[in-house]
């Protein structure tokens, strides 16, 4: 006998993933405990919460490094998407002699690197980097960057991945300034434009307000979701941070528009 469905009232064309009773438990510990949500299919969807609440468990158990119980069912078909990952950092040998282009290339080039890069993965790996406004760290090794350029970089290759579901881990973490602008400007036309559905642990409250479409708040339970306006509530946030949490302005919010209003966004200049 099939299983009931913990979440019937979401149709899969309306949702990009779906977490049902996902639940992780390490050394007897609970680590999510029944987490059922959904990320809308072309939403910006944010997972806050405190530190240890299981914001990046859920994730790693969405791109099964991690085992847990329940399920994990993605719409449409319900085949696996093809998914870019942007980890809040990486660990790596920084004394390898490895350029920007050649980390870019690595991945799809079948001859070794030493032989050089083959020119349409160059081209492919350039138009990447200028995406994110970082075509000039072509020739940098990997790791001479600076953390907001190494950022960068790994949204590139996520890009490269042509993803259906962008996954993002604190992505503004140790991004500099001209980092946290092409967040602003670059993803969310990029979702719109090419119809990605962006789902991204973040502690920054102020981007999740911008930018978020879809919010999950998350201390090893569902505490809320829903759109911002519904769902970054005081109470809410009282409830999952606690009561010294700042409160964030409601203005501030997309609801139904998919755009920053933020300053940052729509002051600029070229507006």
């Amino acid at each position: 006998m099939a299983a009931a469905d913990p979440l019937p009232r979401y149709r899969p064309a309306e949702f990009a993933v779906r977490f049902d009773e996902v639940t992780v438990e390490r050394g007897g510990i609970s680590i999510l405990d029944r987490v059922s949500a959904i990320a809308p299919r072309g939403s910006c969807t944010a997972i806050i919460g405190p530190n240890g609440a299981g914001k990046t468990t859920l994730l790693l158990a969405l791109l099964g490094e991690i085992d847990y119980r329940g399920r994990i069912v993605f719409g449409a078909d319900g085949r696996p998407p093809r998914i870019g990952y942007v980890p809040q950092r990486l660990a790596f040998d920084r004394g390898m002699p490895l350029t920007v282009a050649e980390f870019l290339a690595m991945g799809f080039q079948k001859k070794p690197l030493w032989f050089g890069i083959d020119t349409a993965l160059r081209r492919r790996a350039m138009e990447a980097l200028t995406l994110v406004k970082a075509d000039h760290l072509a020739g940098r090794i990997v790791g001479a960057l600076s953390g907001g350029e190494l950022q960068r970089v790994l949204l590139a290759l996520a890009l490269r991945q042509e993803p259906d579901l962008l996954v993002l881990d604190e992505p503004s973490a140790g991004v500099d300034f001209q980092g946290e602008l092409i967040f602003c400007e670059l993803l969310d036309d990029l979702r719109r434009q090419r119809g990605f559905t962006q789902l991204m642990v973040s502690h920054d409250l102020a981007t999740v307000t911008h930018h978020a479409t879809h919010v999950i708040c998350l201390n090893r339970k569902v505490a809320a979701e829903g759109p911002p306006r519904q769902t970054l509530t005081d109470d809410n946030l009282t409830a999952i941070f606690g009561m010294h949490m700042g409160l964030v302005n409601s203005r501030s919010m997309p609801g139904d528009r998919a755009v920053c209003s933020a300053p940052c966004c729509q002051e600029r200049p070229d507006a």
